[in-house]
């Protein structure tokens, strides 16, 4: 395997390890969000629980 073309894997691989890295800190940030949302809105956040389980009631698998 020429340099070129193994440089260019490695940097592929830096490339996907830091998209997931990123990613992750991203998914981390929205769960804190939305449990903060939560506890500062808890009338609302509760309508949303109920309307999400009334979607899974009535799904059909």
């Amino acid at each position: 395997m020429p340099d070129g073309e193994h440089g260019q894997e490695q940097q592929e691989n830096t490339g996907e390890v830091d998209r997931r890295r990123r990613r992750a800190q991203f998914l981390r940030e929205l769960h804190e969000a939305k449990a903060l949302r939560d506890r500062v809105q808890p009338r609302r956040a509760r309508a949303a629980r109920m309307r999400q389980q009334m979607r899974m009631r009535t799904f059909r698998w």
